[in-house]
């Protein structure tokens, strides 16, 4: 697996990103992540015929993600069923679980990449000196096509919305 540095800075240092970025063309790689009841779940065939959204980011329990999870819960009610968003993390399951039911989050799928960190890797968002994601969103269309790729330049930084709510109309 690649590694590489100069990309991301926690607290100042540099980390090592495992994995190759997404690019915006390229096929979607499936990933198996556990949801919020520690079922295995196959991203994308689970999915399949719909537009998605995938976001991956550090923890449901930081200001940011907290936010953004939020944010597309309230999109997704607008967007309706053809398009399914999935927030990913290295949260435990039962995090996932009692933070949604908190949060009233009830229209994103949240899952936890903890067991293996097979979406990190494959979609160049692990941190590997912390085992935990960068914060990145994609969109992904009806064919499994990436139509929209953003890695956040700073871990905090949340995604331009607007633009990732346009690439989601535009696939569907």
């Amino acid at each position: 697996m690649v590694e590489r540095k100069g990309i991301v800075q926690f607290h100042g240092n540099d980390v090592t990103i495992v994995g190759e970025d997404i690019r915006v063309g390229q096929q979607a790689p499936e990933f198996t992540a556990q949801n919020a009841d520690w079922e295995a779940m196959k991203a994308l065939e689970s999915t399949r015929g719909k537009v998605r959204v995938i976001g991956s980011m550090l923890s449901l329990s930081t200001s940011v993600c907290d936010r953004e999870t939020r944010r597309f819960n309230q999109e997704a009610a607008a967007l309706g069923q053809e398009v399914a968003i999935l927030m990913l993390t290295m949260d435990l399951p039962f995090t996932l679980k009692g933070w949604c039911a908190a949060a009233g989050v009830d229209q994103v799928i949240t899952l936890s990449d903890h067991l293996t960190g097979e979406f990190g890797q494959k979609y160049g968002a692990l941190i590997k000196e912390f085992r935990f994601l960068r914060r990145a969103i994609f969109v992904v269309d009806r064919d499994d096509k990436v139509v929209y790729v953003a890695y956040m330049p700073v871990l905090g930084d949340e995604p331009d919305y607007v633009q990732v709510l346009e690439a989601v109309k535009k696939a569907l």
